[in-house]
């Protein structure tokens, strides 16, 4: 078996890869490498879950970053158990081929709980006075311990949220190569998330977002140098492409203007509740999971959604097994977003009685994936020392909440989700190994990673 590194760069495509890549599109120069054809939805847990089994969301059940837990009547985003993952990971059907084979997963998602041999993973302390304070998950537990007290605790902040930076993948890529040192597995799976912050907060302004791109082509650097001392396989790759969006839609709203959505009052502010509405929507960047709980209005509302500006498909029954989406996690509706707009996962008509949660970073209580958490209120020139005198008063013990976010989508200038229309911003797959690369074709299909996974490994 052949070492071989997997170094998922998210959000990187051919349009991105330049003059602020240099080392980036060097590599993609001196080896082999193709566009991925994305799934439906492409989004993280479900383009991660058909790389890693070969199989689409009909089969391995990941149909987006979250959905309707049926059995709770709630919506439920980045969940962490690999059980979640319906279909055999490559890790399992390598170990099969031999049997000192070993797996490391450093980030990727649903990394609890695995066959793999050895993982680490977000996963924050909650504490009982309302704080949340940055850690990790690590298999075997030590691991995480040893990383943190070489790196400095897993920096949360800079991962998610308002504050994220290159700190976080900067961290991931320094624990990769600690992680090597000592296991040395045989493949070895990292992610590096950077390019997927302020790209969703400025869209395509290389303006904006060139700092960003030399900050991720430096990290690669770093990893691929390293590999390559190695005598590694190295692949490079990435889950979706960002393009420029301006219409943000909230199809939550229109299903409570037409009285099928249901919230409940708590402290005078307004919660979904799912469990009680006749249809509500999980949004999820460009794609919308419809659930009805009364399915006599499936017709009704796909003719209502289809006079929607900005949803270019509304797929039900073989629309859905067209696109291999129909597992039972699947919405009864799916709305596709144009290539101008995205979803957002807004219920409330009126921002006074949003739920207090809304104006936080809480990726966990949104009933749906809100890219606002990446931003701050640009018109307020005191938020950040607000912010900073919060998180004063909460380490000195004080119950407070951050409740910085703006409810104004507009702020978002870039999603992904849908099929872009330019293969420009297909997610790549690049590598300086000798796996087979079909030819004459237009882009590998998102399922076919697994076997150039397996073939690297395997040479």
């Amino acid at each position: 078996m052949k070492k071989t590194v997997v170094i998922n760069v998210v959000g990187l495509t051919k349009r991105l890869i330049g003059e602020h890549t240099p080392f980036i599109k060097r590599f993609l120069d001196e080896g082999q490498s193709t566009t991925i054809k994305p799934i439906i939805p492409a989004v993280t847990c479900s383009m991660q879950s058909t790389y890693l089994t070969g199989k689409m969301p009909a089969e391995h059940g990941i149909v987006g970053n979250g959905w309707y837990f049926k059995e709770e009547h709630e919506v439920k985003f980045w969940r962490q158990s690999n059980s979640l993952v319906q279909a055999d990971k490559i890790w399992d059907v390598l170990k099969n081929e031999a049997e000192n084979f070993t797996c490391a997963n450093h980030f990727w998602w649903y990394n609890m709980y695995s066959n793999a041999d050895y993982s680490i993973t977000p996963r924050p302390n909650y504490l009982a006075d309302g704080r949340k304070i940055p850690d990790a998950y690590s298999y075997p537990p030590e691991l995480r311990d040893e990383l943190q007290d070489a790196l400095g605790t897993f920096p949360l902040f800079s991962f998610w949220g308002p504050k994220t930076s290159i700190k976080s993948s900067q961290w991931i890529a320094d624990g990769a190569i600690l992680m090597d040192k000592k296991y040395d597995p045989t493949l070895t799976l990292i992610y590096l998330p950077h390019l997927d912050y302020n790209i969703q907060k400025y869209g395509l302004d290389f303006s904006k977002i060139s700092k960003d791109l030399n900050e991720i082509d430096q990290v690669v650097k770093q990893l691929v140098t390293y590999y390559n001392q190695q005598e590694t396989n190295i692949i490079l790759l990435s889950e979706y492409g960002i393009t420029d969006v301006n219409n943000p839609i909230h199809p939550n709203r229109i299903l409570r203007s037409k009285g099928y959505l249901n919230v409940r009052i708590e402290r005078g502010l307004e919660l979904l509740d799912a469990g009680a509405s006749k249809a509500f929507a999980v949004s999820d960047h460009q794609v919308s999971h419809i659930y009805l709980n009364d399915q006599s209005l499936k017709d009704e509302l796909v003719e209502v959604f289809k006079t929607v500006k900005g949803i270019e498909k509304v797929l039900v029954d073989d629309d859905i097994k067209k696109h291999q989406l129909d597992h039972e996690r699947c919405g009864d509706i799916v709305l596709v977003a144009d290539k101008d707009s995205w979803f957002t996962y807004y219920f409330w008509l009126d921002d006074a009685k949003a739920p207090d949660y809304a104006r936080m970073v809480d990726i966990h209580k949104k009933p749906g994936y809100d890219p606002v958490e990446l931003t701050t209120n640009p018109k307020d020139p005191f938020v950040m020392p607000k912010i900073v005198f919060k998180l004063l008063k909460k380490k000195l013990g004080f119950r407070t909440v951050l409740d910085v976010i703006p409810l104004d989508a507009m702020l978002i200038k870039g999603s992904h989700g849908r099929i872009p229309e330019s293969e420009e911003d297909y997610p790549i797959f690049a590598t300086n190994s000798k796996v087979k690369l079909k030819e004459n074709i237009e882009a590998t299909e998102a399922t076919e990673v697994f076997k150039l996974i397996f073939d690297s490994v395997i040479e």
